[in-house]
């Protein structure tokens, strides 16, 4: 009886820290959105799409609670050490994303953009990942699934780095446009969403 207690009192604090981070990631990215540089250039619907569909998918995938079998299948047991982990990662994902975001500054936009006076940023996090705040997301996603343990949670993942990763592409295509010799020897130096392995 009271391991039960302990477990529902446990499985309350990390939802509620999980949440926390959505939310605030949600709410730094509206508010931050605000002080970005004019767009020069921009994709198109089409190519938008071509992202944001896997992505929406991925981040429903996570987020709706209700799923059948197999998808509501417990993948990873909800002990306690995980429910910590769960919440620790996801908390950490969430501060390497800030960290990204805040180095990025006026340079970042939510669509695939070059700004006037763009700069290409390889500081902060940006000497680790090309796109770390892509990193941070799914280490976030990587947090919550430890934490609810279903398998959905764990099939979202590929779903949204399918996104991210059509997403960085074509984002490169647009700065090797514009940066033709910087943007090249960052990319070998630097991997994209792993470091030293992807």
């Amino acid at each position: 009886m009271r391991y039960a207690c302990c477990q529902i009192i446990m499985v309350a604090i990390t939802s509620h820290i999980i949440l926390a981070c959505w939310i605030t990631f949600i709410v730094y990215w509206i508010v931050s959105s605000a002080r970005t540089k004019v767009v020069a250039e921009r994709q198109s619907l089409l190519s938008a799409l071509a992202h944001r569909i896997p992505v929406g998918l991925g981040w429903w995938m996570l987020a709706f609670p209700k799923w059948p079998p197999p998808m509501n299948w417990t993948v990873v047991s909800r002990s306690g050490s995980m429910l910590l982990l769960g919440a620790a990662v996801c908390v950490y994902g969430l501060c390497f994303t800030i960290w990204a975001r805040r180095t990025l500054a006026g340079n970042w936009s939510s669509d695939v953009t070059f700004k006037q006076d763009h700069e290409l940023i390889k500081t902060g996090p940006y000497r680790f990942v090309r796109h770390p705040i892509y990193t941070g997301l799914l280490i976030m996603s990587l947090g919550t699934a430890i934490e609810i343990g279903q398998l959905h949670c764990w099939l979202s993942a590929p779903v949204t780095a399918l996104g991210f990763w059509i997403k960085l592409s074509q984002e490169e295509r647009l700065l090797f446009r514009h940066f033709p010799n910087e943007y090249p020897a960052y990319q070998k130096q630097v991997k994209a969403l792993v470091p030293f392995i992807l």
